[in-house]
């Protein structure tokens, strides 16, 4: 009896074996993975024209090389997601980067129409997977405690893109012209890729479980120092489990079967048909849709309004890259703060055992929408007041001010529901990134096709309040998540 009382009573194995050090080492790893991604995208705009010119093609044409790769970008990451979660993180790192350079250097080579747009998807499908890889790697060595922030910091690298994407594009097209701008993308991803064959260790927990069991030979990096020592004959108790996924994925870990089977692409939708996950991809898909309804209007608007050449313009993205890094920042300690805080208050005592129990009966879904929807609130607003400051002729200060509030209410919203994601799928977490980029990617690059026939039919004002109401109508269902994620517990604890 005394001895499994004193089993019971010893520490817990931590969620992950990393440590601080390594960790943050991994998060900034995958923040820069993702950082490539959004950089992709915002660094091509303020090439259009000088393309358009050069392949002597029309407007029109190369505004298609814009769509596809959006379309590519929902698509790709559902077999890299799938991939990684089978085979592991670090490979998929590796041939989206080995990807994304070969394509680079076939943009800064080419000089016809077919082949731009050919290679334009071909970059995409590359480097756009690195998101669902980033948000998969936080998932693999942070609690829900500690989510938030991570996922936080790792989305403050992704929406780096918006802010400076324009200006070194347009810095590049106009001194050393477009090609510039893809030999620059070649060598900054390289240099990226050198230190994480190096050092990323695999974080994948069906594959190396708590980080403790050793990768495959040939996944496992290049110099091991990352790694943490391995505890393959250690025995004791088991840590927590985060949640019945991760349970599952440590089970599997623990088997080590490294199995790989070609990737499904379907996989990740099937891993997201829940009620509580469809209802997150509609907000995150919403949410998304309004923020590129502001992107894509920027530039032709300033142009028209104010007279903004496009190195002028790029600087004007600014704010909006600066709110949404803030609101990377300040929504994922927001996320940690308020889990911690719900767990507090349901415990009854300070008890290791009643501090976990209180832990695992907080509504995660309640937790996350708690700060999603005053995050919606400030973004959609602040959509509401740019449109009518524009259409009202504003100076140019006030505009941007606006953006910023933009920036911060749609990123943290967008940060909050991505997170939530994660939370609910932490043994499959990057397929279910993937299926929550192709939605967003979808809900995007309709919103960017949409928003030039609205403003011209409904004019500035009225064409972004009609935005707002939108934003404003995923409210009522995140108040539904809520109440989903009530009853999920109370369920729970009516069986117990």
């Amino acid at each position: 009896m005394s001895s499994e009382s004193s089993l019971s009573k010893a520490a817990p194995r931590p969620y992950s074996s990393y440590s601080s050090f390594q960790k943050g080492y991994i998060v900034f790893t995958a923040a820069g993975a993702g950082f490539f991604s959004s950089l992709s995208a915002q660094i091509y705009f303020p090439a259009l024209n000088t393309l358009a010119e050069d392949l002597n093609v029309s407007a029109s044409l190369i505004n298609l090389t814009v769509t596809s790769y959006m379309i590519f970008q929902g698509i790709a990451p559902m077999f890299i997601g799938s991939f990684a979660d089978q085979a592991g993180r670090r490979p998929a790192y590796i041939i989206c980067f080995i990807i994304y350079i070969a394509s680079n250097i076939g943009l800064a080579l080419q000089d016809n129409y077919a082949a731009l747009i050919v290679l334009r998807c071909l970059q995409s499908s590359g480097i756009s997977s690195t998101v669902a890889l980033s948000a998969a790697t936080v998932a693999d060595i942070s609690t829900k405690e500690e989510r938030g922030s991570s996922m936080g910091f790792v989305m403050a690298g992704n929406f780096m893109g918006p802010a400076i994407g324009p200006i070194i594009g347009g810095l590049l097209a106009q001194y050393l012209g477009w090609r510039s701008i893809f030999w620059f993308l070649t060598i900054a991803s390289g240099v990226f890729l050198l230190p994480l064959l190096l050092f990323l260790p695999e974080t994948a927990r069906n594959v190396v479980g708590d980080g403790s069991s050793p990768a495959q030979p040939w996944n496992r990096p290049f110099i091991p120092c990352m790694l943490p020592p391995t505890r393959t004959a250690e025995k004791g108790p088991s840590s927590p489990p985060d949640d019945l996924d991760s349970c599952a994925s440590d089970d599997a870990s623990k088997k080590m079967q490294h199995k790989l089977r070609f990737p499904n692409p379907l996989h990740p939708l099937t891993v997201v048909f829940h009620p509580n996950s469809i209802i997150v991809l509609l907000v995150t898909g919403v949410i998304m849709g309004g923020n590129m309804t502001v992107l894509s209007s920027i530039t032709e608007i300033y142009s028209e309004q104010y007279g903004l050449d496009m190195l002028q313009i790029g600087l004007c993205y600014i704010t909006l890259g600066t709110g949404s890094i803030v609101a990377s920042v300040v929504t994922g300690r927001l996320l940690d703060w308020n889990y911690k805080r719900m767990a507090s208050h349901s415990a009854k005592d300070d008890t290791p055992e009643e501090q976990q129990k209180a832990k695992d009966a907080v509504s995660v879904e309640k937790a996350r929408s708690m700060i999603t929807i005053p995050l919606v609130v400030l973004g959609s607003l602040t959509v509401l007041a740019f449109g009518w400051v524009l259409n009202y002729g504003a100076p140019l200060p006030a505009p941007e001010v606006l953006l910023f509030f933009v920036g911060v209410g749609q990123t943290g919203g967008f940060i909050s529901t991505s997170t939530l994601l994660v939370d609910l799928h932490t043994s499959q977490p990057a397929a279910a990134t993937a299926a929550n980029n192709m939605v967003r990617s979808f809900f995007s690059a309709g919103a960017s096709a949409a928003i030039d026939p609205m403003l011209k039919a409904m004019g500035r004002g009225w064409a972004f309040t009609l935005v707002t109401f939108i934003l404003l109508g995923t409210i009522p269902f995140l108040l539904l998540l809520c109440g989903i994620g009530r009853q999920k517990k109370d369920a729970v604890q009516d069986r117990t």
